[in-house]
């Protein structure tokens, strides 16, 4: 067993280690699904960042960089950080006011329990798709490390996962956020520095990084396809259960405020570092037939020895952070908003619903990893799901009392119609920008019909 494969197992122990001692703080589903909403700034930021810093910001923006140059980085890391602002600016504060512990609790209290469960449909399936693309991407990375065959290594690590998020919870998530983002953000910060170091300097970077590359190719985008470019990472997760849970579980809303702008601030920060290797990669390395290696391939020139387990440790990290919001976020949705319409148990059976369904979540995911050939594949399938509908719903909710139930439900699933079959079906070249534009005109259009049939009654004057 070498050195690499001996530091990847203590850090993955010590995972294990946090979710057990978690575990025992945890008493009721608001301890277990918002860890109490007992979060200061620092959980909240690290938790934030880690949740949303995921394999594909390390892999796959520095590949997105290297092959299109910046443009490559507008999802990753440009519209991710302008979701978190957007999130601090406009939706923390009014979100963590109420008392809701999820999502779907939240559009129940503002609309209808029917906005619930469909907030349920649109979230569960999107969550459970990221959780498989990100466990296929882990078992790459444990198979690669390790040698053990690629499904061995992927159910060792979805057992993992399990272990400590059911155990854990969100007081385990948030804790190992703080580790898994440290450990990220010392890993791609080593490896920027050692590739530097052995460039010439800084000024010799930069120089690389700026300099045009002749063989990038520069292909024409209308301008539907580049308002999708930006819509896709912040309308689809602007509605994420990941991050209003992170938001809800904050003790007060101003930190919860202030945390989501702080964390996209460092989101910001880490994610130029994938950013500048992508562009020094286009400068120095051959030509690469996968773009997303160039990563690795800059990590095997320059890193050796305990560098080197840093940066897998920083990959583990960003992988196990998302993996582990995407089960307990799905469980949430599913113990809080679907199993109490069926029954009402007690608060300790409701906590054991919660930890079991991760359990089972985690296995689906496991299976659905298995039976897709590519990453790639399911993020695609999850970025499906969501659309428009959601963000403009709880647009107008959280800010106004503009709007009803059916405006809600109308626009979610004109938004869900359009997402999915103009990605399956139609095949239309921005369905995010069209379902966005069409759930606005149709949650108006609906909330005018609303207060024309039920007018609020006038308001008693002040001489009566």
């Amino acid at each position: 067993m070498n050195t690499v494969t001996i530091g990847v197992l203590l850090y993955v122990v010590a995972q294990l280690g946090i979710g057990l001692l978690a575990s025992r703080r945890i008493r009721d589903q608001t301890d277990y699904l918002v860890a109490g909403r007992s979060l200061g700034y620092g959980l909240a930021i690290f938790s934030l960042f880690a949740t949303w810093f995921g394999a594909e910001s390390c892999i796959g923006a520095a590949g997105a960089v290297y092959d299109t140059g910046l443009r490559g980085g507008r999802a990753d890391p440009f519209g991710y950080t302008i979701c978190l602002v957007l999130m601090g600016a406009v939706f923390a504060g009014p979100l963590r006011r109420g008392a809701s512990l999820t999502l779907g609790e939240a559009f129940r209290s503002r609309f209808s329990s029917g906005a619930e469960r469909l907030v349920v449909i649109f979230l569960v399936p999107a969550s459970l798709l990221w959780a498989a693309a990100q466990i296929r991407a882990l078992g790459h990375v444990v198979s690669a490390v390790t040698g053990m065959d690629f499904m061995i290594a992927s159910a060792v690590a979805t057992a993992v996962v399990i272990l400590y998020t059911g155990t854990g919870g969100m007081r385990a998530d948030v804790i190992t956020d703080l580790v898994q983002g440290i450990a990220l953000i010392l890993g791609l910060a080593i490896l920027l520095g050692v590739v530097i170091a052995h460039l010439g300097g800084v000024g010799h970077a930069v120089a690389l990084a700026t300099a045009p590359v002749a063989a990038r190719p520069r292909v024409p985008e209308s301008a539907w396809l580049a308002w999708e470019a930006w819509l896709v990472p912040i309308v689809g997760s602007i509605t994420a259960q990941e991050l209003a849970s992170r938001v809800l579980a904050c003790r007060t809303p101003t930190i919860a405020r202030r945390s989501s702008l702080y964390a996209g601030g460092l989101y910001l920060a880490v994610g130029m570092i994938p950013v500048a290797l992508g562009l020094i990669g286009a400068a120095t390395l051959a030509p690469l037939s996968d773009p997303e290696a160039v990563i690795p391939t800059l990590a095997r020139q320059h890193l050796n020895g305990l560098f080197e387990v840093l940066l897998l440790g920083a990959l583990i990290s960003a992988i196990l952070s998302t993996v582990d919001s995407n089960l307990l976020s799905a469980s949430a949705l599913l113990s809080r908003d679907v199993w109490p319409r069926a029954a009402a148990p007690g608060e300790r059976a409701q906590l054991l619903i919660a930890r079991g369904l991760v359990v089972a979540l985690g296995l689906l995911a496991f299976g659905i990893a298995m039976s897709h050939e590519s990453v790639y594949g399911l993020v695609e399938e999850a970025s499906a799901f969501g659309g428009g509908g959601m963000a403009v719903a709880m647009t107008f909710g959280l800010l106004s009392r503009f709007g009803g139930g059916r405006s809600a439900l109308a626009a979610m699933l004109v938004s869900m119609v359009v997402q999915i079959g103009g990605t399956w079906v139609w095949r239309i070249p921005a369905p995010m920008t069209v379902s966005c534009l069409l759930s606005l005109v149709v949650y108006v259009a609906v909330a005018v019909w609303e207060r024309r049939r039920h007018p609020r009654p006038a308001r008693p004057s002040v001489a009566a």
